[in-house]
């Protein structure tokens, strides 16, 4: 739907939908909208990120694929299109992706479905022979797996990765043809060392590791550890997230099995904003029965004077933890709504983690906590991070996050942060209203 503001505040805004004689049919020229306000008519897919939101509009700003020419403009529906659409990565050439339908990444060139089973095979990896290998009642707990089972397990890896990692080159705008269930299933976006990127209007569902790894020195019990994350940034800057949906369905967690007493996660991160990269906007979202939300940061010495991120009128509902967790850069949280509802077996531990020296300003979000839900677990922190803001709700009360917290908590969070927010369009000055008005407005399927 709408503006360049894609639908910031519905009450201030008028958007008038061109009648379908006027526009090509779906997979053509698009959806045209005219901006009532603005008096300038923009496709769906020409749409550029708007002058003050967030962290992408800064500097050059974010326009994706806008000045694509016709040899650049793609209908993909197949994984095989979609790969020839995205091109190489080198390629700067501006270009628009228009995914039409759900696209299943794990297929082959002809559109064969693969399984596991298929890129294990050949490698010599087998599950049984695996867990065989590395019982920690035998192999121990001081190290990693080593030897046959673990080069298998890494081919068969690196087998499923060269069909699920869909890399990404600059100046590219990939969105989904309204009202065609657009999205990618079992697959990953790889945004990486590229600039201007946009991303809307997609459904990112079981992006699931076939091979996940075990790490017996992961925490003290070990852990299993998986790689995919739907959407992953790596060393990209200037990217905009928009009106996509995040979820592990149809598998769930709860379905996992457990190995060496830990579970066998084939799960990684949903959007994940990592390796330097820097002004990033990520607004109108869904994100749904996940665990690990959204990394800010791969390290605590990931990069500094970057990681500059801002996180607007999202809805996160039936995460675990990580909405986000942010190290070292300058993120700003405004007008979402944090709903910690157990979902689907997703129990939360915490919304807002701030680390490592993270400059976080939290401002007019909404949680909404059940009977029972503890306030200071909302946060969560190293001892170094800042969490500043004002204006946050916890079922209608205003609240400070920070303080509970700290109450309860021997590692402190900071309250001052080193910057001021300006890059702020659509800041919501009051979170009474976005429980009910983003449930309608956010996510995949809502823009037309």
């Amino acid at each position: 739907m709408a503006s360049a503001s894609h639908r910031r505040s519905l009450r201030a805004r008028r958007v008038v939908v061109v009648s379908a004689a006027a526009v090509v049919a779906v997979g053509g020229a698009g959806v045209v909208v005219l901006n009532a306000n603005a008096g300038t008519t923009v496709d769906l897919y020409h749409r550029t990120l708007a002058a003050k939101d967030g962290w992408a509009s800064s500097g050059t700003g974010t326009t994706g694929g806008a000045k694509a020419d016709a040899a650049h403009t793609f209908t993909v529906s197949t994984r095989a299109q979609l790969v020839k659409a995205l091109g190489s990565v080198s390629d700067t050439t501006p270009r628009i992706i228009k995914v039409k339908g759900t696209i299943d990444a794990n297929t082959d060139a002809a559109g064969k479905k693969l399984t596991c089973a298929d890129y294990a095979s050949g490698t010599g990896y087998a599950l049984t022979a695996y867990l065989k290998a590395y019982d920690p009642a035998t192999y121990g707990r001081s190290k990693l797996p080593s030897g046959t089972q673990e080069k298998a397990r890494a081919a068969a890896q690196d087998r499923q990765a060269e069909n699920v990692v869909l890399k990404v080159p600059a100046n590219t705008s990939i969105v989904g043809v309204p009202g065609t269930k657009a999205g990618i299933t079992g697959g990953m976006l790889q945004i990486q060392n590229v600039d201007n990127v946009i991303v809307r209007n997609l459904t990112f569902a079981a992006t699931e590791d076939c091979f996940p790894q075990w790490d017996p020195t992961d925490g003290d019990a070990g852990n299993w550890n998986s790689e995919y994350d739907s959407v992953t940034l790596r060393g990209a800057t200037h990217v905009w997230a928009d009106h996509n949906t995040f979820t592990d369905a149809a598998h769930f967690d709860s379905a996992n099995p457990t190995y060496y007493g830990r579970e066998y996660q084939i799960h990684d991160g949903a959007l994940d904003i990592t390796k330097g990269s820097d002004l990033v906007t990520v607004e109108r979202n869904q994100f749904t029965d996940h665990d690990k939300t959204m990394l800010i940061g791969s390290s605590d010495t990931d990069s500094t004077g970057k990681l500059r991120v801002t996180i607007h009128h999202n809805v996160w509902k039936g995460i675990v933890q990580r909405a986000p967790l942010a190290r070292l850069g300058q993120i700003h949280l405004y007008n979402n709504v944090y709903d910690t509802t157990t979902l689907h077996g997703y129990a939360p531990q915490y919304s807002i983690n701030s680390r490592a020296k993270a400059q976080v300003v939290a401002q007019n979000n909404y949680w909404k906590v059940p009977a029972g839900g503890k306030i200071a677990k909302l946060l969560s922190g190293d001892g170094t991070g800042s969490v500043a803001g004002s204006g946050n709700l916890v079922n209608g009360t205003a609240t400070d996050l920070v303080a509970a917290y700290n109450a309860a908590a021997s590692k402190k969070i900071k309250t001052s942060v080193n910057w001021t927010p300006t890059l702020t369009a659509g800041l919501e000055t009051s979170a009474k209203n976005l429980l009910t008005e983003l449930a309608s407005t956010t996510g995949a399927g809502v823009l037309s």
